[in-house]
C-alpha cells in the first residue's frame, strides 16, 4: 500500500506530525535515519517521501544521520519517487554558506558574512568588521550553535584560545555582522507547498542578547517546537502579515524544489530586512498556533495526504 514515509532523526519533532496524520486517517511510516542502509540495487516502496533531516543531528548523537539522508535521497530520486524537501533542501540545511548565496541569489539581503577554517584565518577575517561588533556562529548549525557576540578582535581572540572555543561539525565558522533591530523579535515566515501560511514574531528579550540573528535558535529556549513559561508569549502569529519579501521568498523555494521551510529574518533601525535562515525542518510553537488558529502541522498532513492521493490515482 503507498503511504507516507518521514525521513528524520529526532522522533520527539515528528510526533506532533504523525498525531495529525493519525487524525486525517493516513497511512505512514517512521524512517529513523539515526542508522542504516541503503540497497542502491533495490527498489524503493511507492508513496510519498517527507525529508525532515535536521542540521544539528549531530547535537543528538546523529553525527552521520545527514550523510545517510543523503544517500536515501539520491536513492529516492534516482528511482523517479515523489520526494518532498529533497536533495536540495538538505543541501541548504546543512549549509548557512549556501543558504546565504542562494538567498542573494534571488535579490534577498542576508548579512555580510565570511567563513573561515583556523583560528588563524577567524582573527584575519574580523580585520573586515574593525569598529563594528560582529557575531561568530557555526555553517552546519541548529540551536544556536557556535553564536557568540563579540565587539573587538581581541574579545574573539580571547574566546577562541579558551577551552570554551566549540569546534564546528563541519571545520567552518562564519563571522557576520551584527544585525542590531530596535525591537526586540525576529519574524519567522512559514510556508507549507511552497506557498505562505503564516508569519510569527519571536520575542528575544529574554537570552537574545547574544545573537539577534539566531533568536529562534539560542539555546533550546528559542525552539519553535517548545513552550513559554513568561508573561509574554515568545511566539505571536501576525495576522495578516504581507511584505514583498515573501515572493521572493517563494522565488528561491520554487526553484530549489523545496516544499515547506520556515525562513527567519530581522529588521534594523532603517526598517531594511535581514534574512539568516532557512529551515527544512521546521518546527511549530502550539501554545502560538492555538491562539492565532493556524496549524502548521496539519497543514503538513493535509498537503502530503494531497500528494499521496495523486501518486496513488497514477499508480492506478
Amino acid at each position: 500500500m503507498s503511504k507516507i514515509f518521514v525521513i528524520h532523526e529526532n522522533s520527539e519533532w515528528t510526533a506532533p506530525l504523525y498525531k495529525r496524520f493519525e487524525e486525517l486517517g493516513l497511512p505512514y511510516e517512521d524512517w529513523n535515519l539515526t542508522q542504516g542502509t541503503v540497497d542502491l540495487n533495490e527498489v524503493p516502496p511507492e508513496g510519498v517521501f517527507y525529508n525532515r533531516m535536521s542540521a544539528s543531528s549531530h547535537t543528538r548523537g546523529n553525527r552521520y544521520a545527514p550523510e545517510l539522508a543523503n544517500a536515501v535521497l539520491a536513492w529516492l530520486e534516482h528511482y523517479g519517487r515523489t520526494v518532498i524537501n529533497g536533495s536540495g533542501a538538505l543541501n541548504l540545511e546543512i549549509s548557512k554558506v549556501r543558504q546565504y548565496l542562494e538567498l542573494e541569489k534571488y535579490g534577498v539581503k542576508t548579512p555580510e558574512t565570511i567563513a573561515a577554517v583556523g583560528k588563524k584565518q577567524l582573527l584575519e577575517a574580523v580585520e573586515k568588521f574593525e569598529g563594528r561588533p560582529f557575531i561568530t556562529k557555526h555553517n552546519r548549525a541548529g540551536k544556536g550553535l557556535g553564536v557568540k557576540l563579540f565587539r573587538s578582535k581581541e574579545g574573539l581572540r580571547s574566546y577562541i584560545e579558551s577551552e570554551d572555543f566549540e569546534d564546528p561539525v563541519d571545520g567552518i565558522t562564519l563571522i557576520q555582522e551584527y544585525i542590531e533591530s530596535p525591537e526586540p523579535f525576529i519574524t519567522r515566515c512559514e510556508f507549507v507547498g511552497g506557498e505562505f501560511m503564516y508569519a510569527v514574531m519571536v520575542d528575544t528579550s529574554e537570552g537574545f542578547e547574544l545573537c539577534p540573528a539566531d533568536a529562534c535558535s539560542v539555546e533550546d529556549l528559542f525552539c519553535p517546537a517548545g513552550d513559554s513559561d513568561g508573561k509574554q508569549p515568545k511566539f505571536q502569529i501576525i495576522n495578516g502579515f504581507d511584505d514583498p519579501i515573501l515572493e521572493k521568498y517563494k522565488k528561491m523555494l520554487r526553484r530549489n524544489d523545496i516544499q515547506i521551510a520556515g525562513i527567519e529574518f530581522i529588521r534594523d533601525g532603517r526598517g531594511n530586512i535581514y534574512t539568516y535562515d532557512i529551515n527544512t525542518n521546521t518546527n511549530y510553537n502550539s501554545n502560538a498556533e492555538e491562539v492565532g488558529r493556524q496549524f502548521g502541522m496539519l497543514g503538513i498532513a493535509k498537503y502530503l495526504g494531497g500528494l499521496l492521493d495523486q501518486s496513488v490515482i497514477s499508480i492506478k
